[in-house]
């Protein structure tokens, strides 16, 4: 690729992004060019990068009744994603910004199926946070017998399927989450077949937890939307919670609150910033 690449940088309780607007899918974004944008040193710098395109000219098959826009993720190495609950954020305050949808609430298609999001607040001053709430999907309990090792600890994990998977680890009471070295990615045993972001997860009152993450073709970041949702949903199994109240859930970027509509779906409620526009080279 040689090109000039017009780029938006936003970041959802600092899990960060690259965005580009790519409305009639225009750009020819192989794996290579995905790690060269979300390159910290090299690059831009971000978790993943989010590619904003017309589900029609996304070269993907789509329903006639599909939304306007499609959510192409990738993961910061350059493989595909399914599905990630900040960058959703994150785009849906690009798209407003940029004029493509003037509605406060609409949906995006993404590789997970449909997300509806609602614009909560928008700022008067740029660079501000925006709030909007993503109606994230059905969440997926697993039912297979998994153990992750941390911190010389095998510890009992819930697999939940957020559209992409998750494995849920609570720490015992003594066990410090912030001491928990993830510069390495925790052994899960087994392995499942397409991987998993792993989230350890310690209490931190009523319907209040916190919690860090390792994602798939990323490493530790800041914050994990979809993880955020998954452990909100093995806290509230885990409690014995059925009252479908909000939960809290701290994330090293920030906090974040998970809810039930009516419905089931999980919804997922928090910040979004764009705080920086430019032109790379690649």
């Amino acid at each position: 690729m040689n090109e000039r690449i017009a780029f938006t940088k936003g970041h959802g309780t600092e899990n960060d992004f690259v965005v580009l607007d790519d409305p009639e899918g225009v750009l020819d974004l192989d794996g290579a060019a995905v790690a060269a944008l979300a390159d910290r040193r090299a690059g831009i710098g971000g978790d993943g990068v989010i590619r904003a395109v017309r589900s029609r000219s996304a070269g993907i098959e789509v329903a006639p009744d599909a939304p306007e826009w499609f959510m192409d993720y990738r993961n910061a190495d350059g493989s595909i994603a399914e599905m990630c609950g900040n960058g959703v954020r994150v785009l849906a305050a690009h798209l407003q910004r940029a004029g493509h949808v003037r509605e406060d609430r609409f949906a995006i298609l993404t590789r997970a199926g449909v997300r509806s999001v609602e614009i909560l607040h928008r700022p008067t001053t740029p660079g501000a946070p925006w709030s909007v709430r993503v109606g994230m999907g059905a969440s997926r309990l697993g039912s297979e017998h998994r153990i992750v090792e941390i911190a010389g600890q095998r510890l009992a994990v819930t697999d939940v399927d957020m559209g992409n998977p998750h494995s849920v680890a609570f720490l015992p009471a003594d066990a410090v989450l912030e001491r928990l070295d993830l510069s390495r990615r925790p052994v899960l045993d087994p392995e499942p077949a397409e991987g998993a972001n792993i989230e350890l997860v310690t209490e931190r009152g009523p319907r209040h937890v916190a919690m860090r993450v390792h994602e798939r073709g990323v490493g530790e970041t800041r914050s994990c939307g979809t993880g955020v949702a998954a452990v909100a949903v093995a806290a509230a199994r885990r409690a014995g919670d059925e009252s479908r109240e909000p939960w809290t859930v701290d994330v090293p970027g920030g906090r974040l609150q998970v809810g039930w509509a009516a419905n089931g779906e999980v919804t997922l409620t928090g910040p979004a910033q764009l705080v920086a526009d430019g032109t790379m080279l690649i």
